[in-house]
């Protein structure tokens, strides 16, 4: 697929996600086929004018040469900061250029941001067209289908931006009163695609190869987005890319954690690292069966050694787990 003036690579995608996919999680995801990955986002004019904030902003912009083409996500309402951050960004290295419009978290909607911005169709234009103004490379906005039932501007939102700059769309088929409730409505993600002439990627309820194909089929759009559907399952992207679902077994997914808590200890540190891992500790160990316990204890374990120790010790079929 191809994006203004960037080729992509076959597969699925890796949404932004934040608290998520970070530098470790995309690398990850990287090795099994994510064709691409964008960011956690990021606050276009904290960025730019908090410095007291420069490195916890700085943590999100991190990106390694291991997780393949990366593009960043900024949120905010103010064409004049998404431009001047963008250009910024640019520079850094990054691929392309996120547009966010469909965070459905208070803090960001409260402020006018997010998918907030659904209800401003004209600034959703306005800030496409500041920040295509300000940058050579590809811009992309995400949708959800709108703020909530009564209100569904996707389509129309999507058109607006094209008309304005951008050279994709990539489409949550969830209000922002669903949050993550329900299911992604596929006919709003198929409304997008036949409402635009550029590429639409499908986001929403992608947890394996078969729904990669369904929605893929029952859209028309040109690639999926996983997220959730990828916490715990990096995995995902090698069955989309192949075309069938070979889940993990319990022993490969416990080896995903150890590795997993391995590089976010060599990145963060170790204290920070363990602190990190849990979450996707819980995400790897989720639905096998007798490990509500291991879960629990290595919530309460600090070292990476307790929490490996952990890990390697828990009985899994077929024997014991090796790294």
């Amino acid at each position: 697929m191809r994006i203004g003036n960037l080729d992509l690579p076959a597969g699925a995608a890796l949404a932004p996600m934040a608290g998520v996919s970070d530098t470790v999680m995309r690398r990850l995801c990287h090795e099994y086929g994510a064709a691409w990955s964008v960011t956690e986002m990021v606050n276009a004019q904290g960025y730019l004018c908090a410095p007291e904030n420069a490195a916890a902003i700085d943590r999100l912009l991190v990106r390694r040469a291991e997780e393949g083409v990366v593009g960043v996500q900024l949120f905010g309402r103010e064409p004049e900061y998404f431009a001047r951050a963008a250009a910024s960004l640019e520079a850094r290295g990054f691929a392309f250029i996120d547009i966010n419009m469909g965070c459905p978290a208070r803090k960001v909607t409260s402020g006018g941001s997010g998918s907030a911005l659904l209800r401003e169709p004209a600034l959703c234009g306005e800030i496409v067209s500041a920040v295509r103004g300000s940058v050579s490379c590809p811009v992309t906005v995400k949708l959800r289908s709108g703020w909530d039932p009564e209100h569904i501007n996707a389509p129309e939102v999507a058109r607006i931006c094209a008309e304005m700059g951008a050279d994709a769309v990539a489409i949550h088929g969830r209000t922002r009163e669903q949050q993550y409730s329900g299911q992604a409505d596929r006919s709003v993600m198929r409304a997008v695609k036949e409402a635009v002439a550029v590429p639409v990627i499908a986001n929403g309820d992608v947890r394996s190869a078969a729904d990669a194909r369904a929605v893929l089929e029952e859209t028309g759009c040109d690639a999926v987005m996983v997220g959730r559907g990828a916490c715990g399952n990096p995995w995902v992207f090698r069955d989309i890319l192949r075309g069938e679902d070979a889940p993990p077994s319990p022993a490969e997914r416990i080896a995903g954690a150890i590795r997993h808590l391995g590089l976010l200890c060599e990145e963060m540190g170790e204290s920070w690292g363990v602190i990190e891992a849990r979450k996707h500790i819980a995400w790897y160990l989720h639905g096998i069966r007798g490990a509500a316990a291991l879960r629990t204890r290595i919530m309460r374990l600090k070292t990476r050694a307790e929490v490996e120790e952990a890990l390697l010790g828990f009985p899994v079929p077929g024997g014991r787990t090796t790294i």
